[in-house]
């Protein structure tokens, strides 16, 4: 007899548990070291909790409570990170940090890498701006990823403010720049070159986001972007500069971010196995304007690519 589960989770057994549990404690180990302390928040929200985040993501699952209240599981742990910071660290002197590991909820189509379920882990530095908590955070980043034993990984860094200043600087019609962010966000370059002819833009809105490599993709990049970009890597240490690669097409799929984002590549997975960026802009939606900062890896996209690269080896 088939007992169905819903679309987009899974059972986890307990051969598999193990090497999960290895991965998030030497995760958790190394966020230890860096003294991030971790939180834990209720995993259903309400749904205009989560709205005043702006994620750009739809709930997987929405339920209402006994009030009539609309609550939401929810989508990420930034969000109600920036809710804690507000409510319960109003007077605390920054900057703070944060660590988890916790399950997120995301309205998906399920296909490998996009699950419904799935398990984050990641940090939150709040009140520290850029690039100095950029950098604070890619190399946290590196050494969470190294002490799970990963090795062949890259991150793409770009800004998610590249691209609005690009469209300012051409002046982009503001009807016309949902459709091109949207097909940037898909990294659909067909479409966006056909957005681009079609309304009579200059072609630099499609060269600049296909831009990907080291330093010298800045090159001819003017504005506050690219140089942001520069400062963060000549501020990062060598082995965690090492692992950067520029793209400027990078837009990341949530809504908050302002300033550098960045994902985590690894030549054995398909899909990015996490990212991050910042969001400078979240907290004072809550009523504590900060700068800030943070990533989160999808736990079972790493267990994935460590898989890999053993297989490989």
């Amino acid at each position: 007899m088939i007992h169905p589960i819903p679309n987009g989770t899974r059972d986890v057994l307990p051969d598999e548990m193990r090497e999960l549990r290895a991965i998030t404690e030497a995760m958790r180990a190394a966020f230890e070291r860096r003294e991030y302390g971790e939180v834990w928040t209720p995993t259903i929200e309400f749904e205009d909790v989560l709205r005043r985040g702006e994620t750009g993501v739809d709930p997987a699952y929405r339920v209402f409570d006994d009030h009539g209240h609309v609550m939401a599981l929810r989508p990420d742990m930034t969000v109600p990170i920036a809710r804690v910071v507000a409510t319960r660290y109003a007077t605390a002197e920054p900057p703070l940090r944060f660590s988890y590991f916790a399950h997120a909820y995301r309205g998906v189509r399920p296909h490998r890498g996009q699950m419904r379920e799935f398990l984050q882990a990641g940090v939150e530095l709040v009140g520290a701006p850029g690039p100095h908590g950029t950098v604070e955070a890619l190399t946290v980043l590196c050494e969470a990823l190294d002490a799970v034993g990963l090795k062949g990984y890259r991150i793409a860094l770009g800004s998610a403010s590249l691209y609005p200043a690009l469209m300012d600087t051409f002046d982009v019609p503001v009807e016309v720049r949902e459709t091109l962010l949207a097909a940037l966000a898909a990294r659909d370059f067909v479409k966006l070159e056909t957005q681009v002819r079609r309304h009579g833009l200059d072609d630099a809105l499609v060269r600049v986001p296909q831009l990907r490599g080291g330093a010298a993709v800045l090159d001819g990049i003017t504005g506050g972007e690219a140089g942001g970009l520069r400062a963060i890597l000549a501020d990062l240490p060598e082995h965690v500069s090492s692992r950067i690669v520029f793209d400027l097409g990078l837009a990341r799929g949530l809504g908050y971010y302002t300033g550098a984002v960045f994902d985590v590549l690894d030549p054995e997975l398909g899909e990015p196995l996490g990212g991050g960026g910042r969001y400078d802009d979240l907290l004072g939606r809550f009523g504590r304007p900060m700068p800030a900062v943070g990533f989160a890896l999808h736990v079972d996209r790493l267990h994935l690519a460590l898989a890999g690269e053993e297989a490989a080896a």
